[in-house]
């Protein structure tokens, strides 16, 4: 495990987080996730699967940040019958997760690959927390071969494969190996649960994303940028423009 995570430079990158917003609000975020989660579990539950229809479809397309780029191929382009039969196979078949995942991004190949991931993994991680994990562009792109997992762990941990649910499993394997560092790098202190880990990735790459951009973009620009909770927000799909908005005049880190 040692090996495999740089836990130096993921107290760097807490201590970082923690210079531009409180911990309390990072916390927010994670139970905001929370009940991300309970509506997953509540609506596309094998129990309730049956009864899925076309306007919690809908709902669930509004939950997920790339998909609602997408929400006209996904709620009047594609057949309602065909989706619903690959999020049933995607979460309830009792194939190989791999397989399963695989399946279903051949299923909506009229998607940008990325956004395929990206609809696949949220399905699954956000239905079943404690079974399946977060693997979307900004955690881990592999054509890019960027994102926040390779910012915390070692070159040897191997993130490519032939597939994309080949790699789904590789990226499973590094983020339970980040997980267990998070007493040791300290963001165990966002939440305990695996969404206080999803919560301090999404600002490792947030924080990566403001160096890039600060070198490459006008000063104009970089001024437009969100802050750092709201940025979070929006890439983990619990961004709510109200909220935002009352808390435009805090002070961050405060």
């Amino acid at each position: 495990m040692r090996q495999v995570v740089d836990t130096e430079t993921a107290k760097e990158f807490m201590t970082e987080t923690l210079d531009r917003v409180d911990v309390a609000e990072l916390a927010r975020i994670a139970s905001e996730l929370e009940a991300k989660s309970a509506w997953f579990q509540e609506h596309l539950s094998a129990e309730r699967w049956e009864s899925f229809t076309p306007a919690l479809w809908a709902e669930a397309v509004e939950k997920i940040f790339s998909a609602r780029r997408n929400r006209k191929l996904l709620l009047e382009e594609a057949d309602f019958s065909a989706v619903h039969a690959a999020i049933g196979v995607l979460l309830h078949d009792g194939d190989p997760i791999e397989d399963r995942f695989d399946a279903f991004t051949a299923a909506f190949d009229g998607l940008p690959v990325n956004t395929r991931r990206d609809l696949a993994s949220e399905l699954l991680h956000f239905t079943f927390p404690d079974r399946y994990w977060l693997w979307t562009r900004w955690m881990w792109d592999p054509k890019t071969r960027t994102g926040a997992l390779p910012l915390v762990i070692s070159v040897e941990h191997d993130l490519t494969g032939e597939t994309d649910g080949e790699i789904y499993m590789k990226v499973g394997r590094g983020l339970a190996f980040v997980h267990q560092v998070g007493d040791g790098a300290g963001f165990k202190r966002i939440s305990h649960s695996v969404f206080g880990t999803d919560v301090f990735l999404c600002c490792v790459y947030v924080i990566y994303a403001y160096t890039v951009l600060k070198m490459r973009m006008t000063k104009e620009f970089n001024k437009v940028m969100p802050e750092l909770a709201a940025f979070c927000r929006r890439l983990l799909g619990v961004y709510d423009r109200k909220h935002d908005a009352s808390r435009a005049t805090a002070t961050p880190g405060t």
